[in-house]
């Protein structure tokens, strides 16, 4: 259902409104590896042209109502935002005289004020503050000191949490407004609302439908299988009925690899007492899905290459090959790239499995999605999921964490805070890393910013040792000490006064072991 509201005010007018339901740069190489290897060179440079970075504001959760899931904004020639309380949530663009374009954003939050907080267009930037709410607006968790809006800044309105981001790369059929409960994915797993993402899902659903071989590639933990089971689906709906086939490679014996994948016959080795299909062969017909592919063994990979290009398998101790029809899903957190110039994955191979791939972002680089995950986490894992509330302290923690295990450790932490909590999940439910929020990348970052599958330089390294520094890295740690003084820590502003990322701030703070906490 669709309601309307209609504001009053001198020299305004389109103040339609819909109710949604209830529930930094463009990269250039983000922008190819979105893009099929046979797209020309002239269509790449037509999709770039059209695709330009733009300030977003994204509801990322409502913490009394986890189940409601997310929301974005774009901020294209928007000069104001204005966020209130509402009876339902509500998005609306109103022209005002003298005043450029307004976006009116409502959500039913009892701890919102009917008018509480306005976002504005301040030069290139943006700023915040409050208007007179009754419990104020916190920007990364503190009240607001008048900073302008940096990358990744989380904005607090009562107990629901937006996020603000400078340079969302944005093609111009993209809605201006998008929630979570608009999106219709062509398979379960497919939903996003990170722009980029959800047009490589769409052609993702494309490709599935077709015989090519798919390779997913990202780090551990970001759902690789559940893009697997997505393409398996929407094969099941072109016509395939054979099973769903799940293989480790990585946790394979080298010794057992070749009996496992391609079965054998009884008597072929010791303890061969019957003989085995394997699992290629218990995929016929379906979708045989290699995960850590990266891992297999040499001559593993030379035998799998035989089947694949042949499409029969040979059982060890066997003499005849037996046909087989497979639908190849395959996934790394490897960079296979690399892999084969040293050696260590074959050429061949790789170009055998990889008719069309998909770079999936860890969870740190996609915290818009966050609750929209939150929500569908919460539906399947617990059963009592639709009652389960977040405080809004707990809520910033989730949003400002950053994940290194990504969505895995996402559900686990949930699952386990639901559990301690009864239902009400507040800060102390949460894992001590989580509440810290000092994990290694532990800042939001936008897609465009991270999308390869290899580890990100700032997750899972060690600190340098600090040793004894050089000058220029005493002078660097004696003016990133007094930056951190004069802004209180907040690590947005320091970033913006020194020109660098969020995310070197912190690199420089484990590495010259500065206690980013004790500044605020």
């Amino acid at each position: 259902m669709v309601s309307h509201e209609t504001a009053s005010g001198p020299g305004e007018c389109d103040t339609t409104m819909a109710v949604t339901p209830e529930v930094p740069t463009v990269d250039e190489a983000f922008l190819d590896d979105s893009l099929d290897a046979t797209v020309s060179k002239e269509e790449r440079a037509r999709v770039r042209a059209t695709v330009e970075p733009a300030p977003h504001l994204l509801l990322v959760m409502e913490c009394h109502r986890p189940l409601a899931g997310g929301a974005r904004h774009s901020l294209v020639e928007v000069d104001e935002v204005l966020i209130g309380r509402g009876k339902a949530r509500l998005s609306g663009r109103t022209r005002v005289e003298g005043a450029g374009l307004r976006l009116t954003l409502r959500v039913p939050d009892p701890l919102a004020s009917a008018t509480h907080a306005r976002l504005v267009r301040a030069g290139v930037g943006w700023t915040v503050e409050d208007l007179g709410s009754k419990n104020g607006t916190l920007q990364n968790g503190r009240p607001l000191d008048g900073a302008p809006l940096g990358d990744g800044d989380v904005i607090e309105v009562g107990q629901t949490l937006f996020l603000f981001r400078a340079g969302v790369p944005v093609h111009a059929s993209d809605p201006p407004d998008r929630d979570s409960g608009q999106l219709v994915a062509p398979a379960p797993g497919l939903t996003t609302l990170v722009a980029p993402l959800e047009r490589r899902f769409a052609a993702l659903a494309e490709v599935a439908r077709a015989e090519v071989p798919i390779l997913v590639r990202g780090e551990t933990g970001t759902g690789k299988e559940l893009i697997a089971r997505a393409v398996h689906a929407l094969a099941q709906r072109g016509g395939r009925r054979g099973p769903f086939v799940a293989v480790n490679c990585g946790a394979l014996p080298d010794t057992l690899i070749e009996s496992e994948l391609f079965g054998h016959r009884k008597g072929a080795f010791s303890g061969a007492d019957e003989d085995r299909p394997g699992l290629v062969r218990s995929a016929d017909g379906g979708t045989l899905f290699l995960d850590e592919i990266g891992d297999l063994a040499p001559q593993s990979q030379a035998a799998l290459l035989r089947v694949l290009q042949e499409r029969e398998v040979t059982p060890v101790g066997g003499v005849r090959a037996i046909p087989v029809d497979i639908r190849l899903v395959a996934a790394t957190h490897h960079e296979l790239d690399a892999r084969v110039a040293a050696g260590r994955f074959r050429a061949d191979l790789y170009g055998r499995i990889a008719g069309w791939t998909l770079e999936l972002p860890p969870l740190r680089a996609r915290i818009e999605d966050l609750g929209l995950l939150v929500a569908s986490l919460l539906t399947r894992e617990s059963p009592a999921g639709s009652e389960v509330t977040v405080s809004a302290e707990a809520g910033r923690a989730l949003v400002e964490y950053g994940w290194p295990r990504n969505v895995r450790e996402l559900a686990k932490t949930l699952a386990a805070a639901v559990a301690l909590s009864g239902g009400h999940v507040e800060l102390e439910h949460l894992p001590d890393e989580v509440r810290r929020g000092r994990a290694a990348g532990a800042v939001a970052r936008p897609l465009a910013a991270s999308t390869s599958g290899a580890q990100d330089e700032s997750v899972d390294q060690e600190p340098e040792a600090v040793g004894e520094l050089g000058a220029a890295d005493q002078a660097l740690k004696t003016e990133l000490l007094a930056r951190l003084r004069e802004h209180r820590g907040n690590v947005s502003a320091v970033a913006r006064v020194m020109g660098k990322d969020r995310v070197q701030i912190r690199r420089w703070a484990r590495r010259f072991r500065i206690d980013l906490e004790s500044f605020r």
